[in-house]
């Protein structure tokens, strides 16, 4: 699976989001679509609600929720979560899923956290697991398609995000966790949106894989106004998550 590691400073100028985008190999994208069937059918759109406990939370994930179990980049993304003081900031976790993100911003400190997703379920799983994990007063969870449902105004210290990593049409609500359709169009507003609601200072934290299109993503990020910066990384079979920083430049 590999460790997850730091990234020295000579390492986080090389390696930004300039890293190319490589064509995968076609063994690699059988694999990949093999995998995409398999999470599509067996867990994404499971019937049934299951309890997970994942980087120190217990979890209940209902049906079309991403689950964090199964999926690794949550577990990670929390523990990089857990080594970043956030004591005393507002935090806006979009496509919260579980909630496990909007959790680990405010056991690192987080004033307030708003938990966003278009998915009915995530936002109301987000609110019943933030008051199981005795974290319900710092974290409101809302229905929203990215930050379109909150005023145009900065709001927050930190905003935190792990888009769906591919392109392409999601079959339905449950599958927009995987896919964003094509040429990303579902998150092409993401980071422009996040710019508008940052203060002076702030910043982002995304989770891209190394599978995603980092050429297009990483054209919507200059668009925004952001510099990037990789702060992490974790290889994992097939592919790497890679967590940046966002500024404005």
């Amino acid at each position: 699976m590999g460790n997850p590691r730091r990234l020295n400073d000579c390492e986080q100028t090389l390696n930004a989001l300039e890293r190319a985008t490589l064509p995968p190999s076609r063994s690699k994208q059988l694999l990949r679509r093999a995998i995409h069937l398999l999470s599509y059918h067996f867990i994404l759109k499971r019937r049934r609600t299951t309890v997970a406990r994942v980087a120190g939370f217990r979890l209940t994930v209902r049906p079309t929720v991403f689950h964090p179990r199964y999926f690794l980049t949550s577990e990670f993304f929390a523990n990089f979560l857990s080594d970043i003081d956030l004591t005393g900031k507002r935090v806006a976790d979009v496509g919260t899923g579980s909630g496990i993100l909007a959790l680990a911003a405010a056991r690192a400190g987080a004033a307030s956290v708003v938990a966003l997703d278009i998915n009915p379920n995530a936002a109301k799983v987000a609110a019943e697991n933030a008051h199981a994990n005795g974290l319900g007063k710092p974290i409101m969870a809302v229905g929203s398609n990215l930050l379109s449902a909150l005023t145009p105004r900065p709001l927050f210290d930190v905003i935190l995000s792990s888009p769906p990593s591919f392109a392409g049409e999601p079959r339905d609500v449950a599958d927009r966790a995987w896919h964003a359709g094509p040429s990303y169009r579902d998150i092409a507003m993401l980071f422009i949106q996040a710019r508008e609601r940052l203060t002076s200072g702030g910043c982002m934290y995304v989770l891209f894989s190394t599978e995603s299109d980092l050429d297009l993503l990483g054209n919507l990020i200059s668009r925004a106004g952001f510099a990037a910066r990789l702060v992490a990384e974790r290889s994992i079979l097939i592919e790497s998550m890679i967590i940046y920083e966002l500024r404005v430049q």
